[in-house]
This record gives C-alpha cells, sequence and structure tokens, in this order.
C-alpha cells in the first residue's frame, strides 16, 4: 500500500483526508482503488498530475509506473487559465 497525498481541491471527496493509503502495483492501480473507494473523484483525476516519490509520472511510464508501498504519490489537479 503506498500513501497518497490528496490536495484541497479534492479534500471534500475524500472526507476531508490530506492522505490517503491505497493499494496497487501501479499509478493505474493506486488511482483505481481510489475511485472504487471514493467514487465522487471519478473523472476529477483524469487530468491530475500524478508524482510518484517526486518525479512527474510523464517523465516515467505514465500510469503504468510502479509504485512501492514506500512511495508517496501525490496528486495536483492540472489548473487552466489565462486571458
Amino acid at each position: 500500500m503506498s500513501v497518497v497525498r490528496i490536495p484541497p481541491t479534492l479534500r471534500e471527496d475524500t472526507a476531508g483526508e490530506k492522505e490517503v493509503v491505497a493499494q496497487g502495483d501501479t499509478v493505474r492501480d493506486l488511482l483505481d482503488d481510489l475511485m472504487s473507494r471514493f467514487p465522487s473523484l471519478s473523472g476529477k483525476l483524469e487530468y491530475a498530475n500524478v508524482y510518484v516519490a517526486g518525479e512527474d509520472i510523464r517523465t516515467r511510464d505514465g500510469y503504468d509506473t510502479p509504485v512501492s508501498e514506500k512511495d508517496t504519490v501525490i496528486l495536483l489537479p492540472a489548473m487552466a487559465g489565462g486571458c
């Protein structure tokens, strides 16, 4: 199981939890586990930036990036804006 840090904008979906423990061997597995336990996260994680051990998964294997029990996974919702 890995620790997943939940950003303030998604804490309402996790009953206010700042960190939750999720199960899985890859980032995809962790996110599936989270969405099965917190269904209101569905659709909100689609565009989230995900970091494993401080490294963006886009520079690794994307959603197939392996995770271990020692890893902390950070979710950051993608922001858009501008004029």
